[in-house]
């Protein structure tokens, strides 16, 4: 994979649901490209060891927290936990995700709520907790990760679209609201990516989606990672209120 030199050279990042997965691949761009990062995790607390043993094996200090994203208190604790320990925050990437799939007559209410509130609440809560950082020194970038299906719309995901869709408005308004305190604002769209939740998915299905793909196969994590560190860099500067797809011509 080519490297992306050091696009965030001397930033501060913080990234959600940093244990594994896109997260994680995130997370170690950002340090790869010059970045110190704060990563959190809900339960998987060795595997987000291994991704600050990894950060800081490039020479970057890594901050790990536990943390509730569905947790304005434990959100907003934990950007003061960075602020406090790295000296700043210059990049907020939202990331962390959970599915609980089920046709609509079916879902029920702890589905929704769950997904929902990690999903979509969990984005505000640590966008919220970030902006009056930003704001005080006129500088930042947000990078919210979404999803193609919260564009178009997925059988059985009723909550988890909604979600993604919710996160792609959200992010347009933050854009226009913090636009003149030079804060971006955008979102990357993965489509079907190399992850844990794609490999539990079922077969047939994941064939059905597989097919959708121009480019004829799955995504890479890293190949998301690659996006947000540029998003969340100087040379998009003039990007704002954007959504990028990455998902090998799947939408399209």
């Amino acid at each position: 994979m080519a490297t992306l030199g050091k696009l965030v050279e001397g930033k501060v990042a913080i990234v959600t649901g940093s244990s594994r997965g896109i997260g994680r691949a995130i997370a170690l761009k950002l340090a790869e490209c010059g970045a110190d990062v704060a990563i959190n995790y809900s339960k998987s607390a060795d595997a987000a060891k291994e991704v600050a043993a990894q950060i800081e094996g490039m020479g970057r200090k890594c901050l790990v927290v536990q943390a509730d994203v569905s947790s304005f208190a434990d959100a907003q604790k934990m950007v003061d936990e960075v602020v406090e320990k790295l000296g700043t925050l210059d990049i907020m990437v939202c990331n962390a995700g959970i599915n609980k799939d089920g046709v609509i007559w079916k879902m029920t209410e702890e589905q929704w709520d769950q997904v929902i509130d990690v999903n979509l609440k969990g984005y505000f809560n640590y966008c919220r907790a970030a902006i009056p950082v930003f704001r005080e020194k006129q500088y930042g970038k947000i990078v919210n990760i979404a999803s193609i299906n919260g564009l178009r719309g997925k059988f059985g995901q009723s909550n988890y679209t909604a979600a993604k869709g919710g996160i792609i408005a959200f992010t347009k308004t933050m854009a226009r609201d913090l636009g003149n305190k030079n804060i971006n604002c955008n979102v990357v769209a993965p489509g079907l990516i190399a992850t844990e939740m794609v490999q539990a998915m079922d077969e047939e299905a994941k064939d059905k989606s597989r097919k959708e793909i121009i480019l004829g196969r799955i995504g890479e994590p890293e190949e998301v990672a690659n996006v947000v560190a540029f998003l969340a860099s100087d040379f998009a500067s003039h990007i704002t209120g954007q959504t990028l797809n990455v998902d090998g011509g799947q939408l399209m």
